[in-house]
């Protein structure tokens, strides 16, 4: 079975369908999967911006980890959720769609990042939290980040164009 067919077989699922064809569901999903972005992208934008030293240099970096991630982490958890129902309702056409698989590139880059700026940048943070302006491993993680999500919402929309 190829990776076309299951995403065949899934899209044509009870579940799938009945997202799909919902005047009520599929648009409840989308909406919920917007405005979990918002939140969610919108603290990681306000933590990367802290990286690169461009916002609330007078705060320490733990604090703002603190502050910001107990919205990020809930918005984020709801917006992969709604991500996938939103891609199991049409999942043959997100197969075939070059800004999926970008999309879901960019989403790969951005875990990779986000382990990487944990495991190794972060590590060291007691060196650096009170700086204005992190060191340069870290203002990279925050730029990549920036980089990548601009990415991920530009291809999640322009996938809606081509359904």
């Amino acid at each position: 079975m190829s990776l076309l067919e299951i995403c065949q077989w899934l899209q044509d699922t009870d579940l799938g369908t009945q997202i799909r064809e919902s005047i009520y569901f599929f648009p409840l999903i989308e909406g919920t999967h917007v405005l979990a972005l918002g939140i969610s992208v919108g603290a990681v934008l306000w933590w990367d911006l802290r990286l690169l030293g461009f916002t609330m240099r007078n705060k320490p970096i733990s604090q703002m980890q603190t502050n910001i991630f107990k919205w990020m982490m809930p918005g984020f958890v709801i917006m992969m959720i709604t991500g996938v129902l939103l891609f199991w309702c049409q999942a043959a056409k997100a197969y075939n769609s070059i800004f999926f698989r970008i999309k879901v590139i960019a989403l790969i880059l951005a875990g990779i990042n986000i382990l990487y700026f944990h495991l190794r940048t972060q590590r060291h943070q007691s060196e650096w939290d009170t700086a204005a302006i992190p060191p340069t491993s870290a203002r990279m993680a925050g730029l990549f980040s920036i980089l990548l999500w601009a990415i991920i919402i530009a291809a999640g929309r322009l996938m809606a164009y081509t359904f």
